[in-house]
């Protein structure tokens, strides 16, 4: 049953997409700080609505449509994430970044669990 308060439209949270995590991805970014932690929200909240983060780059070295999302609170966080398959938005791994450049664990980490979800994907 549709709301009168939203005029007969369906309610906004029925057009999101669903966020599956990965590993350990909710549990680390349960881990940020609050700041940081409330901006990652925030940033895959508006991924769900089928709008850009506001800080993002493409991460081709993790998987094909895989992005980094940048949160700049709290010190430095990134959050790999794949939006590309239509069922769900990704969340591959999220970190604390500490240095200038993405370590390689943290890449390797974001590329196996991408291998591991194409995998289960293309499983019977």
């Amino acid at each position: 049953m549709l709301s009168r308060k939203t005029g007969g439209r369906r309610p906004e949270s029925a057009s999101l997409k669903r966020i599956e995590w990965r590993g350990s991805s909710l549990a680390d970014i349960r881990a940020f700080p609050q700041e940081a932690r409330q901006d990652a929200g925030h940033q895959l909240h508006r991924i769900q609505q089928g709008r850009d983060a506001a800080d993002w780059k493409p991460m081709a070295t993790v998987g094909a449509g895989a992005f980094e999302v940048r949160v700049h609170v709290g010190g430095e966080h990134r959050v790999f994430v794949v939006c590309k398959f239509e069922e769900a938005i990704y969340v591959l791994h999220a970190f604390r970044k500490k240095s200038q450049q993405t370590p390689d664990r943290d890449i390797r980490l974001a590329r196996e669990r991408y291998r591991d979800l194409v995998a289960e994907r293309r499983a019977p």
